[in-house]
């Protein structure tokens, strides 16, 4: 039977305990900020208007490339991608936002809800301009909801445990992927190849930011 309602779906679970409704919070808390500033990780989900399908996208840099203005707001830059843009626009369209922050090796994550501005303002963007280079615009988060999840989703993975790891190759490059999913030519580049080049933009990058 498929679950369509909250009554049907609350029988099949316990009531939730007081500390898990108790630790949502307002505000980013002191041991929160400490967490933002030390995850060089995110994922962060938007949702488009009128139905469409919700996105959520990886971020990453140096540990606190995500800066906590206050309490109640962070500041991401947008850094170079593919230019789809699937996340701005999403902003646009509809200003709510989730985030979650890893840190290497600890098993916890963090989990944030607001609402985001896009800024370009010079005053913004020049917050970021020593840490690679100048975004094009920073997102602003007005910080609703904060919490910390638990260790058992980690733990079950055993995600940060090397010896769990797989090897890479148990899957083709991502441009053999591409090529077969878009139907394009031979593939030119080899995965070793395209992580050469990767390396030599995000270096130029850090050249153009100093």
């Amino acid at each position: 039977m498929a679950i369509t309602t909250r009554e049907q779906l609350r029988a099949l679970y316990a009531q939730p305990g007081e500390r898990a409704l108790r630790k949502q919070m307002a505000q980013l808390d002191a041991h929160a900020q400490r967490f933002v500033a030390l995850a060089p990780f995110c994922v962060l989900a938007s949702a488009g208007v009128g139905g469409a399908l919700l996105d959520a996208t990886p971020r990453g840099g140096a540990p606190g490339f995500v800066k906590v203005r206050d309490a109640h707001t962070l500041l991401l830059p947008d850094s170079g991608g593919n230019n789809r843009l699937d996340t701005l626009q999403n902003l646009i369209d509809d200003p709510r936002a989730s985030l979650i922050f890893l840190i290497p090796g600890v098993d916890e994550t963090l989990r944030v809800n607001g609402t985001a501005r896009l800024r370009d303002e010079a005053a913004f963007t020049d917050l970021f301009v020593q840490e690679r280079q100048r975004p094009k615009l920073v997102i602003e988060i007005a910080v609703q909801e904060a919490y910390l999840h638990c260790a058992k989703a980690f733990m079950r993975s055993q995600l940060w445990q090397p010896a769990t790891w797989g090897p890479r190759e148990a899957l083709p490059s991502m441009n053999r992927m591409i090529h077969d999913q878009i139907g394009a030519g031979p593939v030119t580049e080899s995965q070793n190849q395209m992580l050469a080049r990767y390396r030599a933009q995000l270096d130029e990058e850090r050249q153009a930011g100093a």
